[in-house]
């Protein structure tokens, strides 16, 4: 399902798609990401945590709604981060 029907705008993705390209901010997010288990992702809160953490990395300033969207988002999603189909999947969504 496209992060579109959660209302996530494409305006935001693209902005983050475009920081992620620095090699320093992206080094920032991985670490962030290192050891995040698939029930990490299942749980709201510690999801919430992560996007807070993320959008201060990548100097984004969410609103309530859009970081309730993108917890969503992630929570529907089921990823688990050890799959390779999942990430693969998750790559071709923001590609």
């Amino acid at each position: 399902m496209s992060y579109q029907n959660y209302g996530i705008r494409p305006e935001l993705v693209e902005r983050v798609k475009y920081k992620m390209k620095h090699p320093a901010t992206k080094e920032r997010i991985k670490k962030l990401l290192n050891g995040v288990t698939k029930y990490d992702l299942m749980d709201r809160e510690k999801v919430r945590k992560l996007v807070r953490s993320a959008a201060h990395a990548l100097q984004e300033s969410l609103t309530n709604t859009q970081e309730e969207q993108i917890i969503a988002f992630i929570v529907a999603q089921k990823i688990d981060p050890s799959n390779t189909f999942h990430l693969i999947k998750l790559w071709s969504m923001f590609r």
